[in-house]
């Protein structure tokens, strides 16, 4: 196995302005633009800490708190939260900022579970994570029992 990494080795970060391409007639961006942001946002995170290939597995509830306007910038904040053995937990939390005004609202967060693969498509293993302050801790905690729940909901599922 790998190396383990922390999980500022992997965070990241990234904005884009919202332009009309991005937005509906009522001046509002689409919340499939912010989704699809959210997922290539995200796999930058697992693919630096797997440095390897990684396909979304899942995309936990998704509530939109805050409208996106047009002429916004979106910004993405990005850590991965739980190591498995080939899968990797992504927490996205996503801000619109006013940049006339200045102000920035948090309009919504998520989690992706992201699968570390080879050029086959196969699953590999990734690094181990080490949370090290105690917000990374308790989100690495959280995240445990995230996937906990997600895995007896897929069993539930598998015995219909």
């Amino acid at each position: 196995m790998t190396e383990a990494r922390t999980v500022r080795e992997t965070q990241h970060e990234t904005s884009q302005m919202m332009l009309p391409q991005h937005s509906n007639n009522l001046g509002l961006v689409f919340g499939g633009v912010i989704l699809a942001m959210m997922d290539a946002a995200s796999a930058v995170c697992a693919i630096r800490h797997a440095r390897s290939i990684c396909v979304t597995a899942s995309v936990d509830r998704v509530d939109f708190r805050e409208p996106v306007h047009l002429g916004d910038l979106v910004i993405m904040k990005c850590s991965v939260n739980y190591v498995g053995r080939t899968s990797m937990e992504v927490g996205v939390r996503v801000e619109s900022e006013d940049l006339q005004a200045g102000t920035r609202r948090h309009t919504n967060s998520c989690y992706l579970t992201f699968v570390a693969i080879d050029r086959n498509g196969k699953p590999v293993e990734v690094p181990r994570l080490i949370p090290e302050s105690d917000d990374e801790i308790r989100r690495y905690e959280a995240a445990k029992e995230r996937r906990r729940r997600r895995l007896e909901e897929r069993t539930a599922e598998q015995q219909r």
